[in-house]
């Protein structure tokens, strides 16, 4: 019997969360250095899988099928193909870097307050939250995927409500209670996706009598399984509602700023960088594969709603006062880009998604990391009260810099790649959407210098005249991102060729094929 690596790697961090819980509270330092530990051996795993997987083989590899739940149909399988492993490489490649940058994040206060949870519990949820992500890339089972999908909610819901920011204009009081609204609400909005997709998932068995995607997928192509219109579009709109409040699509997106606002800058780098690329990956895997024909039903609509998102999210974040809710809103334009590739039904839009979704979750953690460490320098998430920062902090304001213009997606920056590719691959097929996307470039070079405009350059304000440059574990965070940058985006070859035969498949899913140009090329 073969090793089991895909459950070695979901399983290692959920014993590294229980091990770090389990570490006497007096030990705080034992207990950071065990969650980076587990973490980096996360990593090489993950490295494992990747370095295992073939493109140009089957579509689903590394196999696991065991009996789990028999009168149900339900088995525990595991497989994947090239875009989790992608993804699943770039969860496990964050962590330890989410791990170092939030090292003192859970330290009691100097005053002694109570309200922080133990050290322990705070990197225990991180690793279990890895855990849960990793293993829903991973499940080819809907109801295993579904279990965990709705899991990974409870750990989340505790990282933002017990572990939020610590700088806060209203005091602590108030800090708490908006803690707390941000942690509900985002728990509310992703259980009632979660329940609607429950309903599905049920209706998938009634219907399929089984829960395994290849097996219902095998006999959708083969013919053997026919589902009514009008049962498959609502099936569809059951799955599709709960992957867009996780992804989040304009109009389900409005728990993420408040999450991110309240969440310390870690957290929130899990939020936006991790957990909500279940939801776009989920929509590449469950709904056009086990949906093909209500996907295109659904596309005109689904694009608009991805243009809103595009355009809405940048104008937010224009207007932003706050440095974090400013960078939510820019996600939530980033996620419209990812949900367009995916529904142009072309290859290059379908491929630019999912490098985007790895390109976005590195661009995202070096500018929300940075910000973290701009933050708990000066006591304060407010644009306004910073000023000349790059005068007394030249590193952190170079590295702020570099992902800003990675957000904005600068040439020769990783997200830039993504994006050209998704504007051109739905432009073949949809130019007007792909026209009105553009204006969202616009809007983020206008969002993303003004920020650092206002907040590094112009005179020193006596707030950050004293404020320390970047220390020798925050350049160890943020270096190695702003590495991957530069590097994917001036050689995006080695993700692209891992995703783009899976991403062949998926059109094969949904019987479409790239369109025709309409001058042909000199020979």
């Amino acid at each position: 019997m073969s090793f089991p690596l895909l459950t070695a790697t979901a399983a290692l961090p959920a014993i590294g969360a229980i091990a770090t819980a389990a570490v006497p509270s007096a030990k705080r330092t034992a207990a950071k250095w065990l969650a980076l530990l587990f973490s980096l051996a996360t990593l090489a795993l993950a490295v494992t899988v990747l370095v295992r997987f073939d493109p140009d083989g089957d579509r689903y590899q590394l196999t696991e099928s065991h009996s789990w739940i028999a009168d149900f149909g339900v088995r525990y399988e595991l497989g994947v193909d090239g875009i989790a492993v992608a993804l699943i490489a770039l969860t496990a490649l964050l962590i330890p870097f989410i791990v170092l940058a939030g090292w003192h994040d859970a330290d009691p206060l100097e005053t002694g307050s109570r309200r922080w949870r133990p050290t322990q519990g705070f990197f225990a949820l991180i690793l279990a939250v890895e855990a849960m992500v990793i293993i829903s890339f991973e499940a080819t089972d809907v109801f295993l995927f579904y279990i965990f999908f709705e899991a990974m909610l409870i750990p989340m819901y505790f990282l933002i409500g017990g572990f939020g920011d610590r700088a806060h204009e209203h005091g602590e009081e108030k800090a708490a209670t908006q803690r707390s609204y941000a942690a509900v609400k985002f728990l509310l909005y992703n259980l009632a996706g979660g329940l609607i997709m429950l309903a599905a998932v049920i209706g998938l068995y009634v219907v399929a009598g089984n829960f395994s995607l290849t097996e219902i997928a095998q006999a959708r192509a083969a013919g053997e399984l026919e589902m009514a219109t009008s049962t498959e579009r609502w099936l569809f709109l059951g799955f599709f509602f709960a992957f867009a409040v996780k992804a989040p699509l304009w109009p389900l997106h409005t728990w993420l700023p408040n999450a991110m606002q309240e969440s310390t800058a870690p957290v929130a780098v899990l939020i936006t960088a991790v957990v909500d690329k279940v939801g776009t990956f989920a929509m590449l895997r469950f709904c056009l594969q086990l949906f093909p024909e209500a996907s295109k039903w659904a596309t005109p609509v689904i694009l608009v709603l991805a243009v809103i998102s595009i355009i809405y999210g940048a104008l937010l974040a224009v207007g932003q006062r706050d440095i974090k809710r400013l960078i939510a809103y820019a996600s939530i334009s980033h996620f419209g880009f990812i949900v367009m590739g995916i529904f142009a039904m072309t290859s290059q839009g379908q491929s630019g998604a999912t490098l985007y979704m790895v390109n976005h979750g590195i661009s995202t953690a070096v500018l929300m990391l940075i910000a973290g460490f701009l933050i708990s320098r000066r006591g304060s998430r407010l644009i306004a009260d910073f000023g000349g920062v790059q005068k007394v902090a030249p590193v952190l304001a170079g590295t702020f810099l570099i992902g800003g213009l990675a957000t904005l997606s600068l040439p020769g920056l990783a997200p830039f790649v993504s994006e050209f590719l998704v504007l051109v691959g739905t432009f073949t097929r949809y130019p007007v959407i792909g026209i009105i996307a553009t204006f969202g470039i616009v809007l983020a070079a206008l969002y993303t210098l003004v920020l650092y405009q206002r907040t590094m350059t112009g005179p020193v304000k006596p707030e950050v005249a004293a404020m320390p440059d970047l220390r020798v574990r925050e350049i160890a965070v943020v270096a190695p991102l702003v590495v991957l940058l530069v590097f994917l985006g001036v050689y995006p070859k080695p993700v692209t060729d891992v995703v783009n035969p899976a991403v062949k498949q998926t059109l094969s899913d949904v019987q479409k094929k790239d369109p025709q140009p309409e001058v042909e090329a000199a020979k």
